[in-house]
């Protein structure tokens, strides 16, 4: 059974900075792509990050610069450097995986708090 164990959020002061962490284990096929959304209450979930199996990145605007993701194929595992943090990066962050047939995959959120 497919499942998706994240790490690393917590509490951080405006501009500092966290680093999150997911390990996908038990999926069948190749994964294609993985990533991060983030929600926040009332809100509709929101794309942060993505970094596909040949390494192409994608990022949401208010994040760019600040944000950078990466990958350790061999573990299954994406990682999401947050720099600069703001208060409207608060959020339950949620990874999420695409396989080769196309299903995604999801963890169990991390919630990240940046307040002073």
């Amino acid at each position: 059974q497919a499942q998706l164990v994240e790490s690393g959020g917590g509490l951080v002061q405006p501009g500092g900075s966290l680093r999150l962490s997911c390990a996908a284990s038990g999926i069948r096929f190749s994964i294609n792509a993985m990533g991060w959304y983030r929600q926040t209450p009332g809100k509709q979930s929101e794309l942060v990050a993505t970094i596909t199996r040949g390494g192409t990145t994608n990022f949401a605007d208010s994040v760019k610069g600040r944000f950078t993701i990466s990958r350790d194929a061999a573990k299954n595992t994406v990682f999401l450097q947050m720099n600069s943090l703001k208060p409207e990066d608060t959020a339950v962050y949620y990874c999420n995986v695409v396989d080769g047939l196309g299903r995604t995959f999801w963890g169990q959120g991390t919630q990240v708090t940046v307040s002073s």
